[in-house]
């Protein structure tokens, strides 16, 4: 265990840059294994869950190496992963863990599955639920969890698929399965998430069509056993992580810091709407297209920020920023309620919890009923506190940020973690005016 200790900063100034996104970072790798011959990718993320996917990618056929700052993956082909010789390990990755099992499901081999200790408390079963539809087997713990082993089958069915919740990782397992079987495979979204995965299938070549039935639900139909074509892939940088030094440059008097090239999806801006309805001076510059994603640069200042309401129809938007949002609510004048989070619960660690734990050990008002989170923020909390993060790198990066605004230092127990999503954290923000040590 590595505890760090975040003590009051003094305006955060320059020029950031964060990590390459997480959600890009993996599906790159995927596709380009998947695709014949060789895909470039510029700007992956180099931390521990996409270096997981990586290498299990690797026990599965595909050759995937780094040539000075680029990676180099030369693909098998739809239809061309071997079997692995050795369980794959995941670490504390759900995403590699989901998107994989989707991944092998079409293949008639075993494939076995386990991770750290906080994802073997995560449930699987809602990816594997589909995956059965399509005629794959289990044998997993209790609730879908690891270890477990996904029993392929080269006959997987094209199924329709309507999400009983929004989630973009259950969606990738889908069409991950669907992308190797035959016939048309439907995913159906009554609420959208975000949309890494259907763009990245149309640049690599696929034949995926985006439509809305009756209902006005989101219909993406996968034609199975393309032939997928190399890419050059440009990794913009990571909204999730970017959202610590937003929230940070917004609390902490004096702050004018930007940030550069950061992914812009629509479905991943859901803080920075909030942000900007609480009073967040946030100034998007340089808006462009690059590959296929919205990209801009983010000046952010610091500001006096209100409570607001933020409904549940905007949680598929912002799902991992939650925590980083409350810091924010907790530094806010006013309520800020953050409804329907019950996705939260099952996330690194019940990250609800935790969430409301850790505020009241520095002095914040806070509640939780059922999957709402109520935040009765006062200007500058207490502080003070020591938070057990339980091995989830976005409640300890989401605390050091409180404790750059707080009166009295906030230690969290372990560090470590963060450099599953974001290793160069604590330097980038010390480099900005900080003080993590």
């Amino acid at each position: 265990m590595s505890a760090l200790c975040s003590r009051f900063a003094d305006g955060l100034h320059g020029t950031i840059s964060v990590a390459g996104d997480k959600s890009i970072s993996h599906r790159a790798l995927i596709f380009g294994a998947m695709a014949v011959g060789k895909t470039t990718i510029t700007g992956l993320l180099e931390g521990e869950d996409v270096l997981c996917t990586a290498e299990a990618l690797r026990h599965l056929g595909a050759t995937i190496t780094k040539e000075g700052t680029l990676w180099v993956v030369d693909g098998v082909g739809v239809g061309g992963l071997q079997e692995p010789s050795t369980v794959l390990d995941v670490g504390n990755s759900g995403t590699s863990a989901r998107l994989l099992m989707g991944l092998v499901a079409s293949y008639p081999f075993t494939t076995f599955f386990t991770g750290d200790a906080s994802l073997r408390k995560r449930p699987m079963q809602r990816a594997m639920t589909p995956l059965q539809q399509m005629g794959v087997a289990f044998t997993a713990r209790s609730g879908g969890r690891l270890p477990l082993a996904v029993n392929g089958t080269a006959d997987t069915l094209p199924i329709t698929y309507t999400l009983p919740v929004p989630s973009a990782q259950v969606k990738s397992t889908v069409l991950l399965a669907g992308l190797n079987t035959a016939g048309i495979t439907k995913v159906i979204e009554p609420i959208p998430s975000r949309d890494h995965t259907e763009r990245m299938l149309e640049a690599f070549g696929a034949t995926i069509v985006i439509s809305h039935n009756e209902q006005n639900e989101r219909v993406i139909a996968l034609e199975g056993q393309p032939e997928l074509k190399p890419q050059n892939v440009l990794v913009p940088r990571d909204p999730s992580s970017a959202a610590f030094p937003i929230v940070a440059a917004l609390i902490t008097k004096n702050s004018d810091v930007t940030l550069t090239n950061i992914c812009l999806n629509p479905h991943r801006i859901g803080l920075i709407t909030t942000l900007q309805e609480m009073g967040a001076r946030l100034t998007l510059l340089n808006k462009r297209i690059e590959g296929s994603e919205d990209v801009a640069d983010i000046r952010v200042e610091s500001s006096t920020l209100k409570g607001v309401d933020v409904p549940a129809s905007r949680a598929p938007s912002m799902i991992d920023e939650y925590p980083i949002l409350a810091v924010a609510a907790s530094c806010a004048v006013g309520t800020t309620t953050m409804r329907g989070l019950g996705e939260l619960k099952v996330k690194e660690s019940d990250r609800l919890a935790g969430i409301a734990t850790g505020l009241a050990a520095c002095g914040v008002t806070v509640e939780v009923a059922d999957d709402t989170l109520i935040v009765h923020g006062k200007g500058q909390p207490q502080g003070g506190a020591t938070i057990a993060v339980n091995l989830d790198h976005r409640m300890a990066m989401s605390f050091l940020v409180l404790g750059m605004a707080s009166k009295n230092p906030i230690t969290v127990d372990d560090g470590s973690a963060i450099n599953t999503s974001f290793p160069n954290f604590v330097n980038i923000m010390n480099a900005a005016g900080a003080n993590i040590q």
